[in-house]
């Protein structure tokens, strides 16, 4: 048997089957060891320094979230969700009245308000469908799944009109767990003048992005890379990231830091790596919990950590052949098959089925799943294993216990 990337060992998930990081990402013992080391100097400021917590511990977090993703620590602004991060975009680029944001029809909420809430300035918030029969909002549960061999970024691309400043989309789908090919649809955005920002939440941490052709990548880190709620990271390309306003913070300009120079000398510029994007002073606990998520990841190799988990569901998609979820199994397969799976395997089923009754089912079983829009999510991730797929699929083939 495989041996997982990451040793079950480095959680404390007991005999919990927790296939949930699609919601919230279990945090590594490690992190946990190295919160308490740093709260306890909170009770004792004189031994907290500030090189190696103040400034390092941001300058780390950088550092693995830059690896995480394939980029490069300048690049790196940390954030404390996937929505600040867009919504730095959103309200530090140029938009001129009558421009619009173009976004694939049902996108995560995170990767919508930040940009209607620029409809106050004249600039539209446009959806389109990405595959025949799609339906999101209040007709959600009657929406076909997505199928195998669909053109989606084919949609989006032949959307795109004279009007269109920004395209902005989820890697991984949410409800469907959908990826889209951001090489396609980033490329052919260059080659129009057309801003690409990418929702990466859902993928970052299982999967490794391609981020040549993409403008921003936001990225809360509670999910799939292992951190608390409430810290996240966004990467920017240098060209992208002088077109934004910054976010006024003190510590975003030219020797901000530097308390030994007089603080009320304004004659600075803003910088220009990712920092001039920040907010002001960042949370030390945060950072420090998602740089050790983080690390864990890095110690593994997120290729490795995403071979691992196509191997997994292929093993639990042949498994369902034949049982309950046959029909989805076989669509699923297609989809992950032709690299169109991110770390959610979403079985659908519409109206056809109450899925709080799988879902408590589950729970009696010691398994954690979810259900979003008439999709129920399984999310596998590094340190699954074998036994853990054989688990899953007694509990959806509606075997023993």
């Amino acid at each position: 048997m495989t041996q997982p990337p990451l040793d079950p060992a480095l959680f404390d998930l007991q005999d919990r089957l927790w296939v949930l990081h699609c919601a919230k990402g279990p945090a590594p013992r490690e992190a946990v060891r190295a919160l308490t080391d740093l709260l306890a100097k909170e009770l004792r400021p004189w031994e907290l320094d500030m090189t190696t917590e103040w400034a390092g511990i941001p300058e780390g977090l950088r550092l693995e979230a830059a690896r995480v993703i394939g980029g490069r620590p300048e690049d790196i602004t940390v954030s404390t969700s996937t929505s600040a991060g867009l919504t730095a975009v959103a309200q530090g680029f140029p938009f001129r009245k009558g421009d619009e944001v173009l976004a694939p029809l049902g996108e995560f909420p995170s990767n919508a308000w930040p940009w209607k809430a620029l409809e106050t300035r004249g600039v539209q918030f446009r959806e389109v469908p990405l595959w025949e029969g799609q339906r999101s909002g209040t007709e959600a549960l009657d929406s076909l799944p997505p199928p195998a061999g669909a053109d989606f970024e084919g949609r989006i691309l032949d959307a795109i009109s004279p009007r269109t400043r920004l395209v902005t989309v989820s890697w991984v789908r949410f409800q469907d767990g959908l990826k889209l090919d951001l090489d396609r649809i980033g490329q052919a955005c260059r080659e129009r003048g057309v801003a690409f920002v990418v929702d990466g939440i859902q993928g970052a941490g299982t999967h490794l992005p391609s981020l040549q052709w993409v403008d921003a990548f936001a990225c809360g880190g509670q999910k799939g890379c292992l951190g608390p709620q409430g810290h996240g990271f966004l990467w920017t390309t240098p060209a992208f990231r002088q077109q934004l306003v910054p976010q006024g913070s003190w510590l975003s300009v030219e020797g901000g830091a530097d308390l030994a120079r007089t603080v009320t000398d304004f004659r600075r510029g803003w910088l220009s790596d990712g920092r001039r994007l920040e907010c002001g002073s960042l949370s030390l606990v945060g950072s420090l919990a998602l740089r050790e998520g983080l690390r864990v990841l890095n110690g593994a190799g997120v290729s490795a950590v995403s071979a691992h988990v196509d191997r997994l569901q292929a093993s639990l998609l042949e498994r369902l052949a034949g049982k309950s979820y046959s029909g989805e199994a076989v669509r699923l397969e297609a989809l992950r098959a032709s690299g169109r799976l991110g770390p959610l395997m979403c079985l659908h089923s519409g109206r056809g089925e109450s899925l709080g009754a799988t879902l408590q089912e589950a729970h009696r079983r010691g398994i954690f799943a979810s259900a979003r829009e008439g999709y129920l999510r399984v999310a596998l991730h590094g340190w699954h294993t074998e036994a853990d797929v054989d688990r899953l699929a007694r509990w959806l083939s509606g075997t023993d216990s």
